[in-house]
């Protein structure tokens, strides 16, 4: 999948889990219309992590030559594209640090106790979500800008809004894999295991586009990254999200808008 398209799968799934957020987040705080805007964005940012592993991919331009360093140090280390990122292992990995991420905090006089690793996180997948989906053109400066004046007034203000970030930032890195399942090229699920498929297996039309001789899988119905099935199925998709919080939105100021279509 493209990374715009990664981006919108990955706000389309907050959006969709938004009213379960508060069982899963043990019930803490609800995840009200800050949390779903917010949260939308993060887990569009983190939609686009498990391509940290290649060169050209939107996070490797988020910041002038340290995210090519960070690409390409990724790309080499875990062996190149579509490898150990793309796994499962790397998914549950991707859980433990987001948990990490809230227990970097620092204590303030203003403020009391800030949780600076939460919030930086929070600014740096905003700005990845903000440019991937072409919500403002230019350099990366404004995305980042527009990041951390959410993170800041999320903290800040609304500090309660961080327990669902784990659930945000793991949701958007599996629905990222989730997608380039559904392309010809398949995923390494079980990385660094690769089974491969018995020999009859391989010799069999469209199981063996499942079951890929190099021990991928993949449910290839959107065809080559990029397709005209991905542009369409991501159209619907980004209709779906800009529906759903246009409501979200409405309901905020106390309009319900579907008394508009009584």
């Amino acid at each position: 999948m493209m990374g715009g398209h990664h981006a919108i799968t990955g706000a389309a799934a907050w959006i969709a889990v938004a009213g379960s957020a508060p069982y899963l987040t043990t019930g803490l705080d609800p995840v009200g219309t800050v949390g779903v805007f917010t949260g939308a964005l993060v887990c569009a940012g983190a939609a686009l992590l498990p391509d940290v592993d290649h060169h050209n991919a939107t996070i490797a331009h988020s910041v002038p030559i340290v995210g090519s360093l960070v690409a390409g140090a990724a790309e080499v280390a875990s062996g190149g594209h579509r490898h150990f990122t793309h796994g499962l292992l790397a998914a549950v990995a991707t859980w433990f640090g987001a948990q990490a991420l809230n227990l970097a905090t620092i204590q303030t006089e203003q403020f009391g106790q800030v949780q600076l690793g939460a919030g930086l996180a929070t600014a740096a997948l905003i700005a990845f979500a903000v440019k991937a989906m072409k919500l403002v053109r230019g350099s990366w400066v404004l995305p980042w800008l527009i990041g951390f004046a959410i993170a800041a007034a999320v903290l800040l203000w609304s500090p309660q809004q961080i327990a669902w970030l784990p659930i945000a930032i793991t949701l958007g890195y599996v629905v990222h894999l989730l997608g380039d399942g559904l392309t010809t090229a398949g995923m390494p699920w079980l990385w660094p295991w690769h089974p491969k498929p018995p020999l009859w297996w391989q010799g069999i039309p469209i199981l063996n586009t499942i079951w890929k001789p190099n021990g991928y899988f993949a449910l290839p119905i959107l065809g080559n990254a990029g397709s005209f099935r991905e542009w369409v199925l991501c159209g619907f998709i980004s209709i779906y999200c800009l529906w759903c919080l246009a409501f979200e939105a409405f309901w905020a100021f106390g309009i319900n808008l579907t008394s508009l279509f009584r």
